[in-house]
């Protein structure tokens, strides 16, 4: 079999951990042919720095050379067009969260996988680290008890001069402030372990940064399984901290890192009188997987060569963003918000700030 013949479009910073991915996987499976960016000399420096034979400022132009893979690192607002003209070439996309810039983008997104021979892989690398594996064998076989109470925390510091980059802290281009575009990869970690989510109560606020969305954002969140949890989503924080815990009926999990966690991360706790059976039930499943890009796009070609769909699903990607967009609802109108309420019809649907952000005065 031939190696696979991928291109990267958008050559900024999170293009890098991607291309170091896809060298790592050596190029008898995979080889970088393009880089794709509205920069042309950017686009030319990242092709020099990781040896790719060809940049262009227009994915049309490196398209037609037989592309199996196209790596779409954007800005979210872009998503969507680019992921859809690399579908109407026969492509497999991956997509960087967030997908798209809301809930109506996605399923035009849908629609056009459905007509393409190509799919959708949305990154989602906190999934494949082997510590979340292993939790989320924990939750299935239920060794552990009950899921009771979890809290997700996203709380990272972004100055002022980090939001003058003009697509930045806006809902046209960026689709949110950490809600959207920070705090989405631990939410993603919590539905991912804990299932479908019934309700949320929100609230968001613009406290000290000069953008157009929220700075802050905090829910609570029902499961449909009756697990309760609190979600925290932060540009203000200067310690910066990401945060999963789990609260179990024998035990405590918890995760603290910042961009990415190994094993050495995640700390168990049994309750008294259970440690026996949680050390010994910890001790099973996968190890020695970090959560990272490499991680996620090894699993992404092994589904290509079994004739599968590529792992994180669009549809599966979908349900994390209407939760973020139910976050929007409920903290933009002061109520609680179910899932599945946010209709085509709904102006939530079509932006993440719906009717307007309080503070815009629209």
């Amino acid at each position: 079999m031939r190696p696979y013949r991928a291109v990267i479009v958008g050559t900024g910073g999170i293009a890098h951990a991607h291309a170091e991915a896809l060298t790592s996987l050596g190029s008898s499976r995979v080889q970088l042919v393009g880089a794709v960016d509205v920069d042309a000399g950017r686009a030319e420096e990242f092709a020099k720095k990781w040896e790719i034979p060809q940049a262009a400022t227009a994915l049309a132009d490196v398209l037609a050379d037989g592309v199996d893979l196209v790596h779409v690192c954007t800005p979210p607002g872009s998503h969507v067009e680019l992921a859809t003209q690399a579908l109407e070439a026969g492509a497999t996309v991956v997509v960087e969260k967030p997908i798209a810039v809301s809930l109506a983008s996605v399923d035009e997104l849908l629609a056009a996988e459905a007509s393409s021979s190509g799919s959708v892989a949305v990154v989602s690398q906190h999934r494949f680290g082997s510590g979340a594996r292993k939790l989320r064998g924990i939750v299935e076989s239920g060794s552990f008890g009950r899921p009771l109470i979890a809290t997700c925390h996203t709380q990272w510091y972004r100055d002022a001069a980090y939001f003058t980059v003009p697509w930045r802290g806006s809902f046209e281009i960026e689709g949110g402030g950490p809600t959207m575009g920070h705090g989405i990869h631990q939410m993603d970690l919590l539905l991912a372990t804990l299932g479908e989510w019934d309700q949320v109560t929100a609230v968001a606020a613009r406290t000290s940064r000069d953008t157009d969305t929220e700075d802050v954002s905090m829910a609570l969140v029902t499961f449909d399984s009756g697990v309760l949890a609190s979600v925290v989503n932060s540009v203000v924080s200067p310690r910066q901290t990401s945060t999963l815990r789990f609260d179990f009926e024998n035990a405590t999990v918890d995760l603290e890192h910042l961009y990415g966690y190994t094993d050495d991360d995640f700390t168990v706790t049994a309750a008294p009188g259970f440690e026996d059976e949680v050390a010994a039930a910890w001790s099973k499943g996968p190890t020695g997987q970090p959560s990272n890009h490499l991680a996620q796009l090894s699993a992404v070609l092994d589904g290509l060569d079994a004739g599968t769909t590529p792992p994180v699903p669009l549809r599966t990607a979908r349900a994390t963003l209407e939760l973020v967009a139910a976050i929007y609802k409920s903290a933009f109108l002061a109520r609680p918000v179910h899932r599945g309420e946010i209709t085509p019809q709904d102006p939530f649907a079509s932006r993440m700030n719906g009717t307007g952000a309080p503070w815009s005065g629209s």
